[in-house]
């Protein structure tokens, strides 16, 4: 193998997005992958996700149950809904969604919204 050559088990995540119409109610499609779940009785987080909200795209508004799943932005920018508080979220920012409580996320710009998501079960 020489240094550029490609290990077969690396793959690009552009390979790897799946389209998602209306997200939880959402607007037009997005693109995910989940990266993560976890094994029933296994530790750590739910799930992984990342996900790409194209411009005009949203994660509709909705809930989850007794667990805590934080947004990350990665890249580009957007309007947050978060127990019925509006308010603009960007490149860096880290979003926890509290158990029970309802939040989704809207790209209003005119560019890509790449996000991480991650879902912690709360016992």
């Amino acid at each position: 193998m020489t240094p550029y050559d490609v290990p077969q088990d690396v793959t690009n995540l552009v390979e790897l997005f799946a389209a998602k119409e209306h997200d939880h109610g959402g607007l037009g499609t997005i693109l995910a992958h989940r990266l993560f779940t976890r094994t029933e009785g296994g530790e750590g987080a739910e799930f992984v996700d990342l996900a790409v909200l194209p411009p005009g795209t949203s994660i509709g508004r909705h809930r989850h149950g007794r667990d805590r799943e934080t947004y990350v932005v990665l890249r580009g920018n957007g309007l947050m809904h978060r127990d019925g508080a509006d308010f603009r979220v960007g490149t860096g920012d880290v979003v926890v969604n509290r158990p029970h409580g309802e939040h989704g996320l809207l790209n209003d710009s005119a560019d890509e919204l790449w996000l991480l998501v991650f879902e912690e079960v709360l016992r």
